[in-house]
This record gives structure tokens, sequence and C-alpha cells, in this order.
């Protein structure tokens, strides 16, 4: 089967000076850090997509917008399920201690988790006060499967994916790690930022080669690299 191409390159969906509606576009500028731009209240632009973010035939316009605001680059309804998979980074698992597992650790997160990459973390009434729930960041890759997918070979996987993101796996560890079931310490509404860009996959034709940083307040507290997951 022939990969999936689209259009676009990169995709944001966002909320327009020009309408306050709900669009999806593609950024002018080919070299701009979406997030950073966002959070520093820059200017950003983007050429209006016609269709579904889903469509790889979806058509790039020449209709600029303005962006007021970010959102997820997919809505819930179009994403429907975030499938996880834990403890696949092995330096993430040495430094909690924890083995590397026989069988891969699987957990879901409903829809209702997700929010956009500059939205406010709702910590909920469960978790509080934070101080003794631990609430912690986790940087994530994100794969968006662009079709249906049933018992496909390791060697096809790749012609699946339409596009690649980021992540916040915001975890509250006290609940975590009280249990063996880690959904529901990672997976309460609005505690998931996702985006800001989807990035087509033949931008990444080696999703293992990836890095990946988080900071906070300024301050480099992960530094990792897809090369360096294993599955099992």
């Amino acid at each position: 089967m022939a990969p999936i191409r689209t259009q676009w390159t990169r995709l944001i969906r966002f909320v327009a000076n020009e309408t306050s509606r709900v669009h999806i576009g593609q950024p002018v500028d080919e070299a701009l850090d979406v997030g950073l731009a966002a959070y520093q209240r820059k200017l950003i632009k983007a050429f209006e997509i016609s269709g579904s973010a889903l469509d790889p035939a979806a058509q790039v316009t020449t209709k600029v917008l303005t962006v007021k605001s970010l959102l997820t680059p997919l809505s819930r309804e179009e994403v429907k399920l975030v499938r996880c998979l834990g403890l696949n980074y092995v330096d993430h698992a040495e430094e909690a201690r924890l083995p590397k597992p026989n069988f891969p650790v699987l957990f879901y997160k409903p829809v209702t988790s997700l929010i956009g990459p500059l939205a406010p973390v709702i910590i909920p009434k469960v978790a509080q006060p934070p101080k003794d729930h631990n609430p912690d960041y986790e940087v994530e890759l994100v794969i968006v499967i662009g079709r249906a997918a049933k018992d496909v070979s390791e060697a096809d996987a790749l012609d699946y994916v339409l596009a690649y993101s980021g992540a916040n796996d915001v975890s509250f560890r006290k609940h975590q790690m009280a249990v063996s079931q880690w959904g529901f310490s990672k997976s309460f509404d609005n505690t998931n930022p996702f985006g800001p860009c989807l990035v087509s996959s033949r931008l990444i034709p080696d999703p293992q080669r990836v890095s990946l940083k988080a900071t906070v307040n300024g301050s480099l507290l992960q530094d990792g690299n897809t090369a360096y997951v294993s599955i099992i």
C-alpha cells in the first residue's frame, strides 16, 4: 500500500480574527515555530485549507487568515480515542526505576482530556491539593493514523500514518502509582495539551529519529529521542 500523501505540510486548527470561526490552515511562514509564536503572542498567518484535516485530498487555498487563538489540530470529534503506549522510552523507565515490560503497556485517554497547546490544564478535585498528588508532565510524540488498519505488518505500518504531532502527557503520580492501571491518573478532563501542528508524514520519513524536549519555566527538563524507544 502506498504511503499517505497530503498537499499540506503542516496543519493548524484555529479561530480566525477575520471570521471568529474555526478553520484549518497551513502556516504561511514555513519556518515559523507556531507554538512559540503563539506563546509570545506574535502574528501568525495561515493559508486556509479546504476540507477535513483527516482527508489527504484536502486542499491548501490562497486565502490567508490571521490566527486569533490556536486549538488542538484535530477536534475531539475527529480524534474519537487516544491510544497510548507506556514505558517505551528506555531512559524514562530507568529514571522511574521501573523494569522493562515484557508486553506493551497500553492505556487509553478519553477525548475529553484533550486541550489546545496553550490552554490551561485543569487540575480536578480528586487531584487537589496539587502538592500532594504530584502532577507531572511528559513530552510525547503523537502519531495520527490516517486509514483503517488491521493485521498490518511492521514493514507496512508507516503507510498508515497521516501525520505526527506533539503532546503533553500530564499525569497525577499519586493516583498512577496506587494502582496497576494508568488510565485514571492520565485521563481527567482538560489535562492533555495537544499540538499545535500536524506535521505531514512525508516530512518525517524516519519517525525513529525525532528529538523530543520539554522545558518548564525556561529550564530544559526532558531531552530525548525516539531512537531510544523500545516497544518491547
